[in-house]
């Protein structure tokens, strides 16, 4: 009967004392020093030369005497395969830009380098300088001639090294997952250049990038549930941003004509595949636009920044589907949508009512545009094509407070949502510039709160003081990039492409579990 597995406490233990022998036999704290003139290991193995290893071998095969024409390298990363073969000993270290094998001899080491490079365990950080050349397998390696520990792992990495495959764990152990799965690594990176490549774009149409307040007196510019904290100096509470709108209104009553900015997010709502309470998103307004004017802008920020990514392509995988950024998007009215679907308008409140009754709750006493969207969402956008991005425009009034109504059809008001791939992705604006119009609707949409919600508002009188110094005609805009990033890098869900998303917590005694 084979011997149990030691426990990871048990291997923790045994790393430890590896340490300590290793302090005590080599005269090293495990933890390295300052190190100049490393490179990234990409960009050591294309400077392998196969002419000057042929010439090497050549010589050394006839016992000649020449100078060493193989270039020098000093790299460094964690180790993710090791094994030992009498007087050598072979791993694979792993940085950002992939993996490279160092080969360490008995006669090119010192003693005690060479010992440490035979003992080495998996998630080890070490330093290696050496000649680029290659083994008898013909393997690309550094063919060491120093060798040091940068950092003793003590926490056992994934079995064997085939990386974290439990969602939920990769997630929590985001740390370990990236070095582990290589494709996660290329995930964060896309996004980091999706977001670059959004800002280089904005900023080339003449945006300017804005930084607005996180902590707002009064939660505003969307109809969610905000985080609460409290400021001890002042006595005061305050609310985690769930939309900056209302400070980037207050630029463009202030003079600028064009800002953006791409902010953090908190909602104090569900979690699913595509909602992180904490959330990444941007948000654009223009005088003297409109929402078709943001419209156009959306659609060649997106067509662009999927070409950029892919070399030249729009079209990008998303699970079964291939999302095609490169044709016009679908442009869609609501009404006209709602009554393809459904069959009968909007406006008819006794077909409305019937066809609600159990998809919303108090259908009977609820507003009956409130009641439309809800029937919308539940049978019409089901049938948007996923794989073209789909712009719906024109949605009913009552459910848009920050929005222009049209003059010929008050019913209905100047904003389009975005779809692509399940998903909605952004919502845009012609936004409502008349200071009394916005006064009555924020009125009415306090009285329409539930009490738990109308005991977090209160009416904004800073923004209001703003719109009556005056706000020209503005066009809005505000992008999930979170979703956005899904859709460009093939994630199905949006743990995969935040770096530290919010899980309940471990341990049952931690308070406050969040809902998953």
């Amino acid at each position: 009967m084979s011997e149990a597995a030691p426990k990871p406490d048990e291997l923790f233990k045994a790393r430890l004392d590896k340490l300590r022998r290793w302090r005590d036999e080599f005269e090293i704290d495990g933890y390295g020093q300052r190190t100049d003139g490393l490179i990234p290991l990409a960009e050591a193995r294309a400077m392998f030369d196969e002419a000057a290893d042929d010439a090497w071998r050549e010589a050394e095969d006839a016992e000649e005497s020449i100078d060493d024409p193989r270039p020098q390298v000093l790299v460094a990363g964690r180790c993710v395969q090791h094994r030992e073969m009498g007087k050598l000993a072979f791993l694979v270290i792993r940085d950002a830009t992939g993996d490279l094998q160092i080969s360490c001899s008995k006669g090119d080491l010192e003693t005690n380098s060479f010992r440490l490079a035979r003992k080495l365990d998996y998630g080890d950080v070490v330093v290696a300088g050496g000649r680029m050349g290659r083994t008898r397998k013909g393997e690309i390696c550094v063919w060491a001639d120093r060798f040091e520990l940068a950092c003793k792992s003590l926490q056992p990495p994934p079995e064997k090294w085939h990386g974290l495959q439990d969602p939920e764990i990769r997630a929590r152990r985001r740390h370990v997952d990236l070095f582990t799965n290589p494709e996660v690594l290329q995930t964060f990176t896309a996004r980091s250049q999706i977001i670059s490549s959004i800002r280089r774009h904005m900023d080339a149409r003449g945006f300017l990038e804005v930084e607005t307040p996180m902590m707002h007196p009064v939660p505003g510019g969307a109809a969610a549930r905000p985080f609460t904290t409290h400021h001890n100096a002042l006595g005061m509470p305050l609310f985690l941003r769930i939309a900056p709108e209302l400070y980037l209104k207050k630029l463009i009553v202030g003079g600028l004509p064009k800002v953006y900015e791409i902010n953090r997010n908190f909602r104090n709502e569900g979690v699913d595949r595509s909602h992180n309470p904490e959330f990444t998103a941007m948000e654009v307004y223009e005088a003297f636009s409109d929402h078709h004017g943001m419209a156009d802008l959306t659609e060649s920020i997106c067509r662009e920044v999927a070409e950029e990514l892919s070399g030249g392509t729009a079209v990008r995988p998303f699970g079964e589907l291939e999302i095609d950024w490169s044709s016009p998007f679908v442009r869609l009215d609501w009404r006209e949508s709602f009554v393809k679907v459904l069959g009968f308008d909007p406006s008819d409140e006794e077909k409305v009512r019937e066809a609600a009754q159990g998809v919303v709750e108090h259908a009977a006493t609820t507003d009956v545009w409130v009641l439309a969207n809800a029937l919308f969402e539940e049978r019409v956008e089901p049938t948007f094509d996923p794989s073209r991005p789909t712009f719906v425009f024109d949605y009913p009034s009552v459910i848009s407070p920050l929005t222009r109504s049209y003059a010929d059809r008050p019913e209905y008001c100047g904003r389009w949502d975005l779809f692509a791939g399940g998903m909605e992705l952004g919502t845009a604006y012609t936004e409502l510039n008349d200071p009394m119009e916005q006064r009555r609707r924020f009125e009415e949409q306090l009285g329409g709160m539930d009490d738990e919600m109308a005991k977090e508002r209160t009416l904004d009188e800073s923004f209001l003081d703003a719109l009556e110094t005056g706000m020209p005609p503005t066009g809005g805009l505000g992008i999930g990039i979170d979703r956005v990033v899904m859709l460009l890098v093939n994630a199905t869900s949006i743990r995969d492409v935040i770096y530290f998303p919010l899980l309940r917590p471990e341990s049952a005694s931690e308070e406050n579990p969040c809902d998953e």
